[in-house]
């Protein structure tokens, strides 16, 4: 490890899991001081076995309780946008409900917690933000992702928007748009796709791996330590980007 962000503060959404769980302890490693939050509190509560300094139940689609929590903890370094649902659907499938959940988890959740914690970077001048967007966005096109897509091609462009705005004012804004993660979120949409289409649970896993180019699905430690570069003083030149890290995904 090389201590590249230490003395920051950073505080990540949907750290219980996934993709959340393993940026927490990478920038944990890397000497942040990590505040871990998550929907649900049982998947934190062994996260300061990892470095991580705090640990937090949150709801993202809450303003209050975020604004909340932005009060009670102060001004930070990073923030890591990482809540998100995958709604499967098609324009003829999915619901007005459906589509204000996928926005309200995907892309408000990020509105809200920008808005709280913006102001104290502004101040300082200083603040890194990464937002989790997908390779299903304005990336790529995939069947029986509708509200998703759509969803995730507005973290891309709410990334663009909040760069611009303060592109010299010292806070920089990136994306990940990762391909398919294997995570236990994963795990459940291919139990719920084996259920309802009758198919096993290996078949429904191997069409995941088969629409990958490299032929596997991804690891989540290898998005965190991309996040833990877009986190650091070593990203100070680059803003408004959407890095993919999709084994070929987007090609």
């Amino acid at each position: 490890m090389t201590d590249r962000l230490k003395g920051k503060r950073a505080f990540l959404t949907a750290a219980g899991a996934g993709i959340g769980r393993a940026t927490a302890i990478a920038f944990a490693a890397e000497g942040a001081h990590v505040v871990a939050t998550d929907l649900k509190a049982a998947l934190l509560a062994d996260l300061k076995d990892h470095g991580i300094a705090e640990t937090h139940a949150l709801d993202v689609r809450s303003t209050e309780a975020i604004d909340a929590l932005a009060s009670r903890i102060g001004p930070i370094d990073v923030l890591f946008n990482c809540a998100g649902f995958v709604h499967h659907g098609t324009a003829l499938t999915t619901s007005d409900e459906d589509w204000d959940f996928s926005f309200d988890v995907n892309v408000k959740s990020m509105h809200r917690t920008i808005r709280a914690f913006l102001g104290g970077m502004l101040e300082r001048n200083s603040g890194s933000i990464i937002n989790i967007a997908s390779g299903a966005s304005s990336i790529r096109g995939i069947a029986n992702r509708y509200a998703y897509g759509a969803s995730k091609a507005a973290v891309i462009g709410l990334t663009k928007a909040v760069a611009a705005d303060h592109i010299r004012q010292g806070v920089r804004v990136n994306a990940i748009a990762p391909g398919t993660i294997q995570s236990p979120s994963l795990d459940g949409r291919i139990a719920e796709q084996a259920a309802k289409t009758g198919k096993s649970v290996d078949e429904i896993r191997q069409q995941f791996i088969d629409r990958q180019p490299m032929a596997r699905l991804g690891e989540a430690d290898e998005i965190a330590w991309l996040a833990v570069y877009l986190a650091s003083d070593e990203a100070s030149y680059t803003t408004g980007q959407c890095y993919s890290a999709d084994g070929g995904f987007s090609l």
